[in-house]
């Protein structure tokens, strides 16, 4: 069965260069260069992956950035303000105030799932391999209901339903990626995760919270397992004490360079996720065309707003 690996070709003295002129020049700006900073490291890391002897590029702009940073201000920023003042600010009846923070409430429940698929969708728009971009193209609303139900499923539950919301997102992420004319598929479900997670939480105790790095580990092995690409499918062969040798080593480099050694991590974490993932089976790219789908940049605004991710950034 073919097994093709992915290849990382960077190192951590190259990002560091970048980095260093990033910091610089984002403090020079007051901050404005910082979205042009982003896509010089998105464009490093994505130039510096193989598979099948060709490298990822990235094609994302700091001013597509800053522009849809500047309409997720407009769009979330500026009714968060409004209702804060209302709520908290003005004198007025006292119903009004606690439909202020009813609307806030909704507003940070609904905007956190669009600026995962805004994000998801703008990333892979603008990423590709072999000259053939990759696209996202799940409709937010479906994902919106999922988090919505998802979330409130886990609050009843006390978390116990997290296995199966989580799995959900993935899959909803996963089977709505595309690359060029081929989709990705996931055949996974959250009761597989199930009892590992039960384990995970009944052990917490008693290992100082390290049996996570078990669980994630488990779970990454798992979410790959199940995603398929045309007749290939992906493995990880990722265990626990790998991953966490990997994250204390990242944060022991952060700590005692305060920060500066952020690229070895960075090099580090990608060089680890490529060496446990291989893609197995019969893989026909010539079958594949190009298909690029238009995608803004709010998305990509609000996801750096809210702190969250569309789960597809190397960078």
């Amino acid at each position: 069965m073919p097994r093709r690996r992915l290849f990382f070709h960077g190192g951590g003295g190259s990002l560091f260069g970048i980095y260093i002129v990033n910091v610089l020049f984002t403090l020079v700006t007051l901050g404005v260069y910082y979205f042009w900073a982003k896509v010089r490291v998105r464009r490093y890391v994505l130039s510096q992956s193989e598979i099948e002897g060709d490298r990822f590029a990235y094609h994302g702009t700091g001013r597509e950035l800053l522009i849809g940073f500047l309409k997720a201000m407009l769009f979330f920023v500026v009714p968060v303000i409004v209702l804060t003042v209302v709520r908290d600010v003005l004198d007025v009846w006292i119903g009004l105030k606690v439909l202020a923070g009813l609307l806030m409430y909704l507003l940070l429940v609904v905007f956190i799932p669009l600026a995962t698929v805004g994000a998801r969708r703008y990333r892979l728009s603008r990423s590709s391999w072999r000259g053939i971009r990759f696209s996202f193209r799940g409709r937010a609303r479906d994902f919106v209901k999922i988090f919505v139900v998802g979330s409130v499923a886990s609050s009843f539950t006390f978390g116990l339903y997290y296995p199966f919301f989580d799995t959900q997102r993935h899959a909803f992420m996963t089977a709505n990626s595309w690359f060029g004319t081929r989709r990705f598929d996931f055949d996974g479900a959250g009761r597989a995760l199930f009892g590992p997670f039960l384990l995970t939480l009944l052990l917490t105790p008693f290992t100082l919270g390290l049996i996570w790095f078990w669980y994630l580990a488990r779970k990454r092995r798992y979410f790959w397992g199940h995603t398929c690409f045309g007749a290939a499918r992906f493995r990880s062969t990722v265990t626990g004490w790998p991953l966490l040798r990997l994250m204390a080593g990242n944060l022991l480099l952060l700590v005692l360079t305060l920060g500066l050694a952020w690229p070895w991590a960075r090099v580090r974490s990608v060089r680890f996720a490529f060496r446990y993932l291989t893609l197995e089976g019969p893989l026909d790219l010539d079958a594949i065309q190009q298909d690029a789908r238009a995608a803004s940049a709010t998305g990509e605004g609000l996801a750096g707003l809210l702190d969250v991710g569309g789960g597809f950034d190397l960078g």
